[in-house]
């Protein structure tokens, strides 16, 4: 018995003296799985990252990524509980990404909210005023997701992460569900149409700060057209938990206008009826 014991610790030595031989000697070793075959997460993120790019792509590729500005123009409407609450008001808007908005309201335009970095204003024939921190943070939040800041900004910031979720329904439409999370643990899914890849629905989750629910905004996107290269949704709809809260139809919609900076100051004076070519 002691015999076989001493035979079976000389050759467990030998063995590891093999190794510890073959080792330094720079003798090849077996290769794990994860080097010879990518894994089932990286091919789930590089299917992700593929999907938003064919989206972007869609889109208008540099085009869209290199848009200096934006107007649209068309008519807004209000819902309660799925119920509009007008006949809805015209609107003009106007953007300089990443960080400016001009919105103004009604025929005359005597209207205005007015944003700028982290701040918002509200222009009317009464003079100025600074925005309600509720009604200035839940812009801010639209903004920091909002499609245009997801995939200008979003896809190549430091320690992104994209995770293809498969097929989902976006309303009444199948779509390919991808899903981004940052590096500060913050996550938007966009839905992007099988056939065209063009975005036709966008979401993201918030925990309010005073009741601590969690809340839910959603976007549809419909009724794409080319503007200038872009391909741009005339109509756009948002929910708040499960509700349809807004809904957007553009009338005309451009690109590269450059646009005056005045309309962005608060204090500038600035009339959009007293313009050039303004009757």
């Amino acid at each position: 018995m002691k015999r076989h014991q001493r035979i079976l610790l000389v050759t467990g030595l030998t063995l590891c003296s093999l190794r510890a031989i073959l080792a330094q000697d720079g003798a090849p070793q077996p290769a794990s799985v994860s080097t010879q075959a990518p894994s089932e997460e990286r091919k789930n993120a590089d299917k992700a990252r593929q999907l938003i790019q064919l989206a972007i792509d869609a889109l208008g590729g540099p085009a869209y990524l290199g848009v200096r500005d934006m107007q649209q123009q068309g008519r807004t409407y209000t819902l309660h509980h799925g119920q509009s609450t007008s006949n809805g008001i015209l609107f003009w808007r106007f953007v300089v990404p990443p960080d400016k908005e001009r919105v103004e309201l009604t025929k005359e335009r005597d209207i205005a909210q007015l944003f700028a970095g982290d701040k918002g204003y509200e222009v009317t024939y009464k003079g100025v005023r600074s925005l309600e921190a509720k009604e200035l943070s839940d812009y801010l939040r639209r903004r920091k997701f909002s499609l245009d800041i997801v995939l200008r900004q979003w896809v190549n910031a430091k320690g992104m992460a994209m995770f293809y979720e498969g097929m989902a329904m976006s309303g009444n439409r199948p779509a390919d569900q991808v899903t981004l999370v940052s590096a500060q643990n913050e996550s938007v899914t966009i839905l992007l149409d099988p056939s065209t890849h063009l975005p036709i629905g966008k979401k993201f989750s918030w925990r309010d700060p005073e009741d601590r629910q969690l809340n839910l905004e959603e976007e549809t996107y419909d009724n794409y057209r080319p503007v200038g290269g872009i391909m741009t949704p005339y109509n756009v709809t948002r929910f708040f938990n499960g509700d349809m809260t807004n809904q957007r139809f553009l009338n005309s919609a451009s690109y590269n206008e450059n646009l005056t900076p005045a309309m962005f100051d608060p204090n500038s004076g600035y009339n959009p009826m007293k313009q050039p070519g303004k009757k």
